[in-house]
């Protein structure tokens, strides 16, 4: 026995010990070292959504006290926030992180595919210690964000696609389109893998919900669509180091005019198509999804670091495909908040390179992440099985098949997903003092770890 394996605990009750160990150890470490976001993003919603349902306020004047910042996502998902309205801010805050939790499992549900019960509970406690250690998602807790649920969402589809259920895939990407536009790019996915009734669900979800927002309130989506949804300085600098997408590098280099950064996208989702169509040509959904999910990341004009629990889907392709110690290092680097070095300058060769290191993971991933791996991890398999078959003898004549018996391919498709048969079938970093980084007079800083309770009130003024 070589490797970590030989130092791993053989009995229940030392990989209990371990557990808890190490479960002990993450708590310590996110109490202490990150910094806690404070939900400053639940405190965005919470506010909003009560100044517009119990004050009788608009949802895009509401600003966060003592900040510039308000709701940027489209009316429908205020309309899918109005709970918050009828509960206090601490129960809103345990509420998204049951929320987050319930999404976590569901995505990682997906990702570990059908045979998610053989990893036993030690396996999956050793994971979640690992994932607590994520910045992207140790900061989409802590921000009280929404992309892990939308992520549940995508990859829900995702299941539905590989498990050949089609009746009702598509839905869940609509929803998500219809909170925030990012999704929406899935939506392309299903057009290029040529799942047009999924595409069209996916379509008429997301209009139906942008529809039922226009009814319940027209002059917030008259204004989202004509005004708001234009206006990136309402979400925060482009050359804030936590916009880890093309167009932060860019604003980072002192470029941040439209035409370089639409030829960089255009020439990105060139790549995704190519990439992403291989990817459904081999019946690989997850990679697809994964490839998507790297794109939208890279075209979108904003990315802030916790935006990239998108990249999750892309470790469990690297893992599976047998590449753990490039996973394993993927994972650790963005486990570092190495970015935030060049938080106050990002100039010159090494500021190029490590103010952008999310964007270059990204960008690896898009390029190179494999695809096709759930019909070739079998080819071992079937190799080993044909090489052991007993060869027939003239005492024992070779069988033949019987028509009238069920083939392998009736088995459960989302199995036969996993296997490759349905596949074939179907295509510590320095405190800053904002928390998207926008110039403002001085305030109180939403994101420092050396004040970490909410100067929200739980009845806001009316606007």
């Amino acid at each position: 026995m070589t490797g970590p394996a030989r130092f791993a605990p053989r009995t229940d009750r030392g990989r209990l010990l371990l557990v808890s160990s190490l479960a002990a150890a993450v708590t310590v470490f996110t109490a202490t070292v990150p910094l806690l976001r404070d939900f400053f993003d639940l405190r965005v919603y919470y506010g909003t959504v009560h100044t517009w349902a119990a004050h009788g306020g608009r949802i895009y004047d509401y600003r966060v006290p003592g900040t510039m910042y308000g709701f940027t996502y489209p009316p429908f998902a205020a309309l899918a926030m109005l709970p918050l309205a009828l509960v206090g801010r601490n129960t809103a805050i345990v509420a998204s992180l049951l929320v987050n939790l319930a999404a976590l499992a569901s995505v990682l549900r997906v990702l570990a595919g059908p045979g998610w019960r053989r990893y036993g509970w030690y396996r999956w406690s050793l994971l979640l210690c690992l994932l607590a250690l994520f910045e992207p998602l140790r900061d989409t807790f802590s921000f009280g964000q929404v992309n892990l649920v939308l992520l549940a969402l995508v990859l829900g589809d995702a299941r539905l696609l590989a498990g050949g259920r089609d009746r009702w895939a598509g839905a869940g990407i609509g929803l998500a389109a219809a909170v925030k536009l990012t999704p929406a790019l899935f939506i392309g996915l299903l057009l290029l893998a040529g799942r047009r009734r999924a595409a069209a669900t996916a379509t008429a979800v997301a209009a139906a919900a942008t529809a039922l927002a226009a009814w319940a309130d027209p002059g917030a989506s008259r204004h989202y669509w004509t005004e708001a949804l234009w206006d990136t300085g309402r979400v925060g600098r482009l050359d804030y180091v936590s916009n880890q997408s093309l167009q932060g590098v860019l604003a980072r280099l002192g470029e941040p005019g439209r035409p370089l950064w639409a030829t960089a996208v255009l020439l990105t989702l060139c790549v995704w198509a190519w990439r992403g169509r291989r990817a459904v040509t081999a019946g690989d959904w997850t990679a697809a999804f994964a490839l998507t999910g790297a794109a939208a990341c890279l075209v979108s004009p904003i990315t802030w670091v916790h935006h990239l629990v998108w990249l999750l889907p892309s470790f469990a392709v690297l893992w599976r495909a047998g590449h753990r110690r490039l996973a394993g290092a993927l994972f650790a680097v963005l486990c570092t908040s190495v970015v935030w070095l060049w938080f106050d300058d990002a100039s010159g060769p090494l500021g190029f390179v490590g103010s952008n290191t999310y964007t270059w993971i990204a960008l690896a991933l898009l390029l190179r992440l494999p695809t096709g791996q759930l019909r070739s991890a079998r080819l071992p398999l079937d190799r080993s099985a044909s090489a052991t078959a007993t060869a027939p003898s003239p005492e024992s004549p070779p069988t033949t098949a019987v028509p009238d018996q069920p083939s392998s391919s009736s088995a459960d498709p989302e199995v036969a997903a996993a296997t490759g048969t349905a596949a074939g079938r179907d295509l510590a970093r320095s405190p800053s003092s904002e928390p998207t980084g926008s110039t403002r007079p001085a305030a109180s800083n939403p994101q420092s770890s050396s004040c970490r309770a909410s100067s929200y009130t739980a009845s806001p003024p009316p606007s």
